[in-house]
């Protein structure tokens, strides 16, 4: 495929833009990262459990560092890597990693796997996965582990310092609502009420984390889902974005937003940060070319209308630069789009992150160290 000169230059100047990003000098102070939840963040959990939920061959991973698949869904490093990397520390490895031991183990963990939600029967046709109060077993697990390296009142307070990123609700549309043409949970809800039954769920998720000791946690809503290469191959009409699950997103993420800011009100303080990845990703969705892409509809890794149906194989058609595309594989965004959002994370105004943004958080930690 032919790039117009447009994009090139484009593409050019946003390349420069992220490495002039990566050139800043890393935020001061040392930082736990905890990260919990589903495919977007798992960074290779999966590859460890017997499960078809698992991204562990290639092209997964062609523009890792190793240019090997990690078990991340992406060609490379997700959001919470990028998280890891602006902090200037090291990536926090899967739990389930047998190199996760001894002083890495301050460094942080990753427990997220693929295919979960916030409600237990989210992703059941993959089987053995994480789901997240098992997450926060192994999380309950960490912190032994971490007492026996340092002690208890140490790990507590490394708990309580550490920044916390949770992204969780995506499955529980695509995986289980929204799974086949009818469902049991359809059939039970609307989208109304099941968006306030998940609403309810997630709640208890949350202050389960503050149970556990956690207090900076950053809580991504669910992104346009409806426009993801997927549902414009199997619910689109005319390569529009598909209404039913747009809707979804436009009823859940502001029921979200609200029981955050709801939940800080009763705790008494800001614990939670919402993370508005609805407006996020739809800046890019439908308007790649201001970012440098030449297209966000069609995955880069796929096979079928806009490479949206199956999985991301070797045998896939895969498109050579994977700068220029949004989606990486039917579902997930490539390591630039995801460049894209952990900036909005650091720097975005009220409209991206509330009710401040990751900067002016990590300021508020170091203020208190």
């Amino acid at each position: 495929m032919s790039i117009p000169a447009s994009y090139a230059i484009l593409a050019a100047v946003s390349l420069a833009v992220i490495i002039m990003a990566k050139a800043v000098p890393p935020v001061k102070g040392d930082r736990t990262f905890f990260v919990f939840g589903d495919s977007l963040v798992d960074t290779g959990n999966n590859n460890y459990l017997a499960t078809v939920a698992r991204a562990d061959s290639p092209p997964y991973g062609i523009d890792f560092p190793t240019h090997r698949p990690t078990g991340r869904f992406s060609n490379g490093y997700t959001i919470s890597d990028i998280i890891s990397e602006k902090l200037g520390a090291e990536l926090t490895l899967p739990y389930l990693s047998p190199e996760l031991k001894g002083k890495k183990l301050l460094v942080g963990a990753n427990f997220a796997s693929a295919g979960i939600g916030i409600l237990d029967d989210t992703g059941i046709q993959f089987v053995n996965i994480i789901r997240i109060h098992k997450q926060f077993k192994l999380f309950e697990e960490y912190q032994r582990r971490v007492s026996a390296l340092i002690g208890e009142e140490k790990t507590q307070k490394l708990v309580n310092k550490a920044l916390v990123l949770i992204t969780l609700g995506g499955n529980d549309f695509v995986n289980n609502y929204f799974l086949t043409p009818i469902t049991a949970r359809s059939l039970q809800f609307n989208l109304q009420d099941f968006s306030t039954y998940l609403i309810s769920e997630y709640k208890s998720i949350l202050l389960s984390l503050y149970q556990l000791g956690l207090r900076q946690i950053l809580v991504t809503g669910i992104g346009p889902l409806g426009c993801a290469p997927a549902m414009l191959a199997t619910r689109s009409i005319n390569g529009q974005c598909a209404e039913d699950p747009q809707l979804a997103m436009t009823i859940f993420n502001p029921l979200l937003n609200q029981m955050i800011k709801d939940l800080n009100h009763e705790l008494g303080s800001v614990v939670f940060i919402a993370i508005n990845s609805l407006q996020m990703q739809s800046d890019v969705i439908y308007n790649p070319s201001a970012h440098g892409f030449i297209t966000s509809k069609v995955a880069c890794c796929g096979q079928g209308p806009y490479n949206g149906l199956g999985l991301c194989t070797a045998a896939s058609n895969i498109c050579p630069n994977r700068d220029l595309y949004v989606f990486w594989d039917p579902f997930h965004p490539t390591e630039r789009a995801n460049r894209i959002i952990v900036e909005a994370m650091f720097n975005g105004s009220e409209n991206y992150m509330s009710p401040m943004n990751l900067s002016t958080l990590l300021m508020a930690m170091d203020s208190i160290a």
